[in-house]
């Protein structure tokens, strides 16, 4: 029973990274269209930002199905030096994705302040 539920954890485990990859990727993909895109308009406007801030959020999603996936995998059988581990990068992963939320946040007011100004 123990065996079977260890092959469906690290199964579910392997889904959510991969998922995390294909998310972190889409965020990318988008980035760069965004920056091409803008880079191939008359009127280049804030798209390096608009960039950032796209990938940003990609990526604060992508660190969250890293983080499950890490959870999943210490729920088999996990040693102390596993906890210790995962406890290591689940401070790790909040910490980058705190500060990455915070900046993206203030791109985010700063845009709407932008375009408060503008119109």
């Amino acid at each position: 029973m123990q065996e079977a539920f260890a092959r469906i954890a690290n199964a579910v485990a392997l889904a959510l990274e991969m998922t995390a990859t294909a998310v972190i990727a889409m965020g990318a993909a988008g980035a760069l269209l965004a920056l091409i895109r803008n880079r191939l308009s008359r009127t280049p406007t804030t798209g390096r930002a608009d960039a950032w801030v796209r990938l940003g959020g990609w990526l604060l999603l992508g660190l969250e199905f890293e983080l499950a996936a890490d959870i999943v995998r210490t729920t088999i059988a996990p040693s102390w030096g596993q906890l210790g581990q995962l406890a290591a990068i689940a401070v790790i992963r909040t910490f980058l994705s705190f500060f990455l939320e915070k900046d993206l946040e203030r791109a985010g007011s700063g845009e709407r302040r932008a375009r408060r100004t503008v119109a």
